[in-house]
Formats: C-alpha cells, structure tokens, sequence
C-alpha cells in the first residue's frame, strides 16, 4: 500500500497521457522513454519498500532486509536488565551490516565423534573451490584420521558430547567460534559425520550467499515432545508460547553466528532447566534452544526449515539410516526435488505442519544436504555425483 501511495500521482499523470483521444499517436521512442520510465518507478519502489524474503529484498538492498526498519519490539512485560542488555546487543548486532570480503567462504562445521567416513565423498564436492569455502572439525571422542587434504589441519580443541545434553550445543557454539575468527566466512553450515552433499558445490553456494535468511528450522508442536518439555524455571526470559523445536543441522548467517556465540542469558535457561530427565521430562537442549532464541529475537530473519534432509517417515524414535542397498539415482534426485519441509506434531491430533520452501520468495527444493548415511553407502554415492548433484 506505501508503494501505490508514494507513486500513485505519476502513475495516473501516464494513464491519463495514453488515454487522451486528443493527443497525436505515440512514436516509438516516445513509447521507449516511458517504458524506461514506468520500468525505473518499479525499481526505485522496491529499492525503497522491498518486502522482507523477496527477490527484491535481496538483490536490492545491499545491506540486506535485517536493515529494513521495523516497528520497535514492545515486550509484554517489564524486561530484567539482563534481558534489556541482551536485546540491545541483539539489534546492534542486526543493525551492523555484513563484513564486506573479496572472497566470501562458507565454513563447513563438521561434529563427529571420531573419523569422517564421507571425506572422500566431500573431497570431490570441494574440490576446484579452494577459495571459497573453510572446513572445522569437532571430534567428541577420538582423533580423526584423515585421507583428505582439505581436512588435515582442521581439528578444533573439542570436548566430549553427550546426546541430548547441553554439551551438544556448547560443541556447536565452540565450532561457531572457531569459524568466526576468520572474516570471509560469512555463512556457517552444521554437518555430523553421517551427512552428504546433495548438489555441486556452485549450487551450494549461490543458495547459501545470495539470499538474507539463516535456514533454522523452527516449529511448534504442542505436544509431549515439544511444548511438554517447557519448563516453568526457564521464566520470566523464555515463555512457554515462545518454546519451539526443530532439527539442529543448520546453516547460519554471520549476523546470526555472531548472536549464538555472544549470546549467555538465554543459553544459560537451556544449560540448567532443560536437560534429560529433569522434572519428569526429557527436554533435548540442542532440539529447542536455537529455534527458541531466534523465535524470540528474529524471527523474520530465519528460514524456518533445514537445508539438510532427514526421513522421519518411519515414524520412530530416531530417523531412517540409509544402507548401500538403499542408494540408487531415484533416490537422490527425490530428495533433491522435495520442496515443503514436514512436520508432524506428537500430540494426540499428529498434525501434519507443511512449510513450502522459499528461497527469495521463490519456491525451490529444500535441501542441501542429506544425513544418516551409513559408511558402507560411500562407493555408490561416488559413483552417482556427478549425476545426482546435477539435479
């Protein structure tokens, strides 16, 4: 409505200059100039008013639409001074644009507990893009051993983590960390040892660099295994409708890294109150502190979905692991093709929550990457690369 508004008068001035009978048919380069004319309104109004997710809002503003003025955040409640603290640092942090480099790398984070199985596999995704890209690895329990030259090197100081437990999202903070130091990165991807690229590397990267949202997945689901593992200590800075879950694999803005590692009120709620069998619930610290934080502090800013594939479909406790029998072209080219992520809550009701996946307000297929690969699946997923990533 701004946008009709702001330019409402000119557009009716030529509306009115093609309708008169009066005046003589138009020239061709007449009708050039006001095509140009009509064509530089357009551009003028969406580099003024782009809207958030747009194919505007990314290629026009180059400070991207974190900078876009928004109306001040009214809390419902009076803030603590730690909470006040912390949200001024939150939007400074937003309001900061991007460091400008050369050459912008993705950081490639990988949290295994030993060796990497795929690193041939990632070797070859790699390869040709030296510049482009930086790898950090976080072993939990034994030294990798590397057979590829991209890895060597690359080991971080890591400490052991257990599953569920905040030691989870301390590995992925200190991976955080370690990848900020360097300036060029600018997008930051969380990998574990049992996850594949599904696309080339060129297609990685222009879907990561050239939009203006971190893809974090984010849902609620008021059920056991979501809503239910809220606990009321986390008061007054995480509310019970604030809780959300979600998968952890991410990939992550600089703005965003940069909040996660700086970040102590709200990480410090989900270090003590939400732990595995505390108070009679199993709340999972890596599945609901990340899409909480960013529910609460940006929430225009992510994506709401993962690039990185997982099948629940099977319906139990942990996701389907994919074994050599199972890796075949139709496969991977219908993960590649899925372009709506799928929830489905754990309540009574089994809602099935769809999110179809936008890039730039385009709909496009979702993932990136794919996880639960068993080792024995690395042959044949060499073998199909080539073809699979070109899908």
């Amino acid at each position: 409505m701004k946008i009709a508004h702001a330019f409402h008068p000119g557009i009716k001035d030529i509306i009115i200059m093609f309708g008169s009978r009066q005046r003589p048919n138009l020239k061709r380069p007449t009708w050039i100039i006001v095509l140009v004319s009509l064509v530089s309104i357009f551009l003028i109004a969406a580099l003024v008013y782009p809207p958030r997710r747009s194919v505007a809002c990314s290629l026009f503003s180059s400070s991207g639409c974190a900078m876009i003025k928004e109306q001040p955040y009214v809390p419902s409640r009076e803030l603590t001074d730690d909470e006040t603290a912390a949200r001024v640092v939150f939007r400074e942090i937003l309001k900061t644009p991007p460091v400008q480099s050369k050459t912008p790398k993705i950081a490639f984070m990988f949290l295994t507990p030993g060796s990497l199985p795929f690193e041939k596999l990632w070797d070859k995704f790699f390869h040709g893009h030296e510049d482009r890209f930086t790898v950090y690895v976080h072993s939990s329990k034994q030294k990798p051993v590397h057979v590829s030259p991209y890895f060597v090197g690359k080991d971080i100081r890591s400490e052991k983590v257990g599953w569920g437990k905040i030691s989870m999202v301390d590995a992925e903070r200190r991976l955080l960390a370690n990848a900020l130091t360097d300036p060029d990165n600018q997008q930051f991807v969380l990998l574990s040892d049992s996850c594949v690229p599904l696309h080339n590397f060129e297609y990685v990267y222009h879907y990561l660099m050239y939009t203006n949202v971190s893809f974090i997945d984010c849902f609620i689901d008021p059920g056991p295994h979501g809503t239910g593992r809220y606990s009321g200590h986390m008061l007054p800075e995480v509310e019970k409708k604030d809780f959300r879950k979600a998968s952890q694999w991410f990939s992550m803005k600089r703005q965003h890294a940069i909040m996660v590692t700086a970040d102590n009120l709200y990480y410090r709620k989900f270090r003590l109150y939400c732990k595995p069998n505390m108070d009679g619930r199993n709340c999972y610290s890596d599945e609901h502190y990340l899409p909480t934080l960013f529910n609460m502090i940006d929430p225009n800013g992510i994506a709401n979905w993962s690039v990185t594939h997982v099948d629940w479909s099977e319906g139990k406790w942990h996701p389907k692991a994919y074994r050599a029998r199972d890796i075949t072209y139709e496969l991977l080219k219908n993960i590649t093709s899925i372009d709506e992520s799928i929830h489905v809550t754990s309540d009574g009701k089994k809602t099935v929550l769809v999110t179809p996946c936008l890039w730039n307000g385009m709909k496009r297929p979702c993932f990136l990457f794919g996880r639960k690969f068993y080792p024995e699946t690395l042959d044949k997923l060499l073998h199909f690369f080539s073809n699979y990533t070109t899908v």
